[in-house]
């Protein structure tokens, strides 16, 4: 009995209708998502081979959890390949994935709750571990930040140790008034909590969920906001200033056959929660530097998808400054502090006997530029 005859067969197995078009190339469901999902296992296959990670009998990685799509998708990969990887016998020990969620009201109050999305996660994913926390348990992870805060705030910012913690934060970043500096501070402190909570809990690494596309607008965003040299680690693999490991593997990828993957399973859908469409009535001038690069490279990198994977790619190849170093760190952000003579210190502005600047902190160029009164 003859084939059921195909109008376009997928190129790869030629067994069932093509349904995707990726990279010139028409694949059914099947192959679309082994293709996709291979470009996640070439990237994440070190931690799986690992013989020993020095404390557990298992190394432990960190994936923060946004619920959109990027980050959804790459759960639900990371969580199929140890499924498979731990239905083998005798195979390598692999790796354990803890989950971390930032409460989204904690962060603005016209964000939605996740409710029962987290309940749902951990059903669906049984071999993931899962935490919530809110930003201002950055209080209790960074302590050191109490401390900085005022100096970094300046004088229209009073620290009132009575209010809530919640509060307490939320009166800092009001004092941000500045779109771009307050969208990079509150990029800074979410880091900064993300990575106390990885040491905590003796993660070796942490694996973010963001695309080929997401990637290069965080590209051009930090040269424009001056923090050209954490590049580096914030879109490279590889380790980083705080210890540990940061790994993007979904760098390869576009936001397109992110969502393509998503449709191809049901159950992310009750997951992920879509990003708030752009609006074309907000004015340039009101929007952040970060908000800029993204719907730039959205709207072009639909056009000229390669030109935004050079973007990228390029990032990736720099090498971290080779300039000496006495150890010193920014007191916000706790990047290494460097000028042009190769000498960690203070900022020529803050490093002066002016004693309107002596209770300020210590902080790199890019910290410097984002406090109030500067930005």
């Amino acid at each position: 009995m003859p084939g059921k005859e195909l109008s376009s067969p997928c190129m790869d197995c030629r067994d069932n209708e093509s349904i995707f078009l990726i990279r010139s190339r028409r694949l059914c469901r099947d192959c679309y998502t082994r293709f996709v999902g291979y470009k996640v296992l070439r990237r994440t296959e070190q931690y799986r081979l690992r013989k020993s990670v020095p404390g557990a009998a298992r190394g432990k990685l960190l994936l923060p959890l946004s619920c959109g799509l990027a980050s959804s998708v790459l759960l639900h990969m990371i969580h199929t390949q140890m499924k498979e990887q731990r239905s083998r016998p005798h195979a390598p020990d692999g790796f354990d994935l803890h989950v971390l969620t930032i409460d989204p009201q904690s962060i603005s109050s016209s964000n939605l709750p996740l409710g029962e999305v987290l309940e749902s996660l951990q059903q669906r994913f049984p071999l993931a571990s899962f935490t919530q926390l809110s930003l201002h348990t950055i209080w209790e992870l960074v302590p050191d930040l109490r401390d900085v805060f005022p100096g970094y705030a300046g004088e229209d910012f009073r620290d009132d140790s009575s209010l809530s913690p919640k509060e307490r934060l939320d009166a800092f970043r009001a004092s941000i008034s500045s779109n771009t500096s307050a969208a990079d501070v509150d990029s800074v402190l979410l880091t900064r909590l993300i990575v106390a909570f990885a040491k905590s809990i003796n993660c070796f690494g942490i694996i973010w969920g963001d695309s080929d596309d997401r990637l290069a607008a965080k590209t051009l965003a930090s040269v424009a906001k001056g923090r050209g040299s954490s590049l580096t680690w914030q879109v490279s693999d590889g380790m980083t200033p705080f210890g540990l490991e940061f790994s993007f593997p979904l760098r390869d990828l576009f936001t397109a056959e992110l969502q393509n993957y998503a449709d191809s399973f049901s159950e992310l859908a009750d997951i992920i929660i879509p990003d708030a469409p752009f609006s074309d009535n907000i004015l340039t001038k009101n929007l952040s530097i970060d908000q800029l690069m993204l719907r730039y490279v959205s709207s072009q990198g639909a056009k000229y998808p390669g030109v935004m994977s050079n973007v990228t790619r390029t990032a990736n190849k720099l090498q971290a400054s080779r300039m000496s170093t006495n150890g010193s760190r920014c007191a916000l952000c706790d990047t290494f502090i460097c000028n042009s003579k190769g000498v960690y210190s203070q900022t020529p502005r803050t490093a002066t006997t002016d004693p309107k600047y002596s209770s300020l902190p210590e902080l790199c160029y890019a910290c410097d530029r984002s406090r109030p009164g500067l930005s």
